[in-house]
């Protein structure tokens, strides 16, 4: 759930507020682009042929539309990411992996990996050992390498220009260089694409970095807020899709403009789509759990909008049982479509999401640990949020025009997509995504 009131953080500090210790620590440079003045960083005492990077002029720009829903890109209010869909190699059968949240899907992107490889399987998790739910915002929560690191290893160039706070905070230091997130809109956590644009435009001209990695949150942020509920207009978010599109024709415009574009891939997707709920239809696990003298006291719950986590903190010996009876009770509440033993080899989630895996319907969303924990309509991570748009612009001659795959693309197969097209041979242990060029 990318709900505005975050779950709790392991040190009690906003990842943007810890950047800016860690850059008056001078463990990081800021470099500001004179062109706007936007603060960007970079690791402090960089090795200058690092920077400069060798010789290729191939560029690749991945731009998540965080929260789109694929048929929004024929709605008539995105011209500019139809033009690109319908000129470069688009894949109609495109989707998200469980869980459908924005962290787990970003890092399945930059990494090629499921969740089981990274250690990240959704956006809140129950910290065993710290004891209570929080966000996975913290750099080392990412145990896989990822494609940034590995292009900078070989001397190439790499940017993250990321909207939201704990993507900001989970990617770390990972890029060379790093946008510092501003104005962060209060709530929400994440800057708008009116300023997420400017900082991608001003990193290409000032640093010109070989892959640049961004989030776009305004359509996913105003999605959430909805309170009118599915059957409207969804003014807002109609509105946020138009601008977020005019600023993607900004950024091909000037791609071209720059003699860029005939060098570059451009891919465009999202981490998941938005499904909408009334007040009426909100699931919450934690009272029909409660009331079961074997569970009672002895699990957590960590909601993700679209699908809670549930945790058994009783003995070990005895989660087996714990297991089959949550998920028997969860199945039993109105508005649950399937609770998952977690260790269903599909679903490859690793032991941070707990012991069961409970999905809502579609129209429904989880409320936990009461009913007024989550109060926004506009909600993922469930199947109904699956589906996405993901395509492949750019004027670089691996991009085929006007191809139409049948193939079903995933958020896992980002990485190996850009991997193959700078020549990185595949991490230890392969991918778990593919190329789609």
């Amino acid at each position: 759930m990318c709900e505005p009131s975050t779950p709790r953080r392991t040190d009690g500090q906003a990842p943007f507020d810890r950047g800016l210790g860690e850059i008056r620590a001078g463990r990081r440079t800021v470099l500001t682009a004179a062109a706007s003045g936007l603060a960007f960083s970079t690791l402090a005492g960089l090795d200058p042929a690092v920077a400069a990077g060798p010789a290729t002029r191939k560029r690749a720009y991945v731009l998540v539309v965080d929260g789109c829903r694929p048929e929004e890109i024929d709605s008539g209010l995105t011209p500019h990411l139809l033009a690109l869909r319908e000129g470069g190699v688009h894949h109609p059968r495109a989707t998200s992996m469980p869980v459908m949240e924005t962290i787990p899907n970003h890092t399945m992107m930059m990494t090629g990996v499921r969740p089981d490889r990274s250690g990240v399987p959704a956006n809140a998790v129950y910290d065993r050992e710290l004891g209570d739910v929080r966000t996975l915002d913290q750099p080392s929560d990412l145990r896989f390498p990822t494609v940034i690191e590995r292009l900078n290893r070989r001397g190439l160039r790499t940017g993250t220009v990321l909207s939201k706070e704990y993507l900001y905070g989970i990617f770390g230091e990972r890029a060379t260089h790093r946008w510092e997130p501003f104005p962060i809109v209060p709530i929400s956590g994440h800057a708008p694409d009116e300023f997420t644009m400017r900082a991608t435009l001003d990193m290409v001209e000032t640093f010109d970095p070989h892959l640049v990695f961004v989030n776009l949150g305004d359509v996913d942020r105003l999605g959430h807020t909805d309170l009118t509920g599915p059957t409207t207009l969804e003014v807002a978010r109609r509105l946020a899709l138009v601008n977020t599109d005019r600023l993607v024709g900004d950024f091909v415009a000037e791609l071209k403009s720059s003699g860029r574009w005939e060098h570059s891939i451009v891919i465009v997707l999202a981490d998941h789509s938005m499904d909408w709920s009334y007040p009426d239809r909100i699931v919450s696990l934690q009272g029909p759990l409660s009331e079961d003298p074997f569970l009672a006291g002895r699990f957590a719950i960590a909601d993700n909008g679209g699908a809670d986590l549930v945790y058994w903190t009783g003995p070990r010996a005895q989660r087996d049982k714990a297991v089959r009876r949550i998920r028997r009770i969860a199945a039993d509440v109105p508005g649950v479509l399937k609770a998952w033993d977690r260790r269903a080899d599909w679903l490859r989630l690793g032991p941070e999401s707990g012991d069961v895996v409970v999905f809502c319907q579609a129209g429904w969303r989880f409320s936990d640990p009461d009913v007024f924990s989550n109060p926004i309509p506009g909600n993922h991570g469930h199947p109904a949020t699956r589906a996405i748009p993901f395509f492949i612009g750019g004027g670089h001659r691996s991009v085929t025009p006007g191809k139409v795959s049948p193939r079903h693309a995933r958020t896992t197969d980002v990485a190996p997509t850009v991997g193959a097209f700078f020549g990185l041979k595949p991490p230890r242990g392969g991918y778990d995504g593919r190329s789609r060029l």
